[in-house]
């Protein structure tokens, strides 16, 4: 959708995949407000937004669009919950510049794997268990969860 927009507003296409992540992205943090939101959900937006995420939560902003100023100003203060809970996830885990504790060739390595789909499908499982909160964003951690897994992993892909 946003291609044709570009092309059409003749604006500088090196922007785009910029612009359409944004796009993706911008309705994701009102669902975090809840209180029952999890460390994994709010993970997994900082993980996906990465080094945009405050360029996210400002989009998120300027897009309350209601004439309530009472509206307005709740939504204000949902958005500063969300940045709350982020910046406590962030302490703990580091995720917004983060880096796979376990790099693909450290995976090949281990698992005596050639370059491949296989490696990404490892790297994958660890980043979702991180994100997930099953292991700590650690290069140990990540290295025992990988040797945990790869058997099985190995098997169903063969």
């Amino acid at each position: 959708m946003m291609k044709p927009i570009f092309r059409r507003m003749r604006l500088p296409t090196a922007q785009l995949e910029y612009v359409e992540k944004l796009v993706r992205l911008h309705l994701r943090p009102m669902v975090l407000v809840s209180e029952e939101v999890t460390d994994s959900a709010i993970r997994r937006v900082m993980f996906e937004a990465g080094n945009d995420i405050d360029d996210l939560m400002l989009l998120c902003r300027a897009d309350i669009t209601s004439q309530n100023p009472d509206r307005v100003a709740r939504y204000l203060k949902n958005y500063d919950m969300v940045i709350e809970k982020m910046k406590e996830v962030e302490e703990k885990d580091r995720i917004r510049n983060w880096q796979p504790p376990v790099r693909g060739d450290e995976i090949m390595e281990v698992c005596g794997l050639k370059p491949g789909p296989l490696v990404g499908v490892l790297k994958k499982k660890i980043e979702d268990a991180i994100i997930d909160g099953e292991i700590p964003n650690e290069h140990d951690e990540a290295l025992a969860y990988l040797l945990s897994i790869k058997d099985k992993i190995l098997h169903e892909n063969s």
